[in-house]
């Protein structure tokens, strides 16, 4: 999920803030490079909260 995410958010944001230029394709692997590690860390150690909000959301 993460992976998917990281790569279409950065993929996104790249193209917003650059257009499609020459370099396109190796500024959004840098941003990729950056944001899928912090990605899976945010999903990780959030993971598990937002299951519980959703468990508790779904129960009542």
């Amino acid at each position: 999920m993460s992976f998917f995410l990281s790569s279409l958010m950065s993929l996104w944001v790249t193209y917003i803030n650059l257009g499609f230029t020459s370099s396109f394709i190796s500024q959004w692997i840098h941003a990729f490079s950056l944001a899928w590690p912090a990605a899976a860390v945010i999903a990780f150690f959030v993971g598990p909260l937002a299951q519980k909000i959703t468990q508790r959301l779904l129960s009542n």
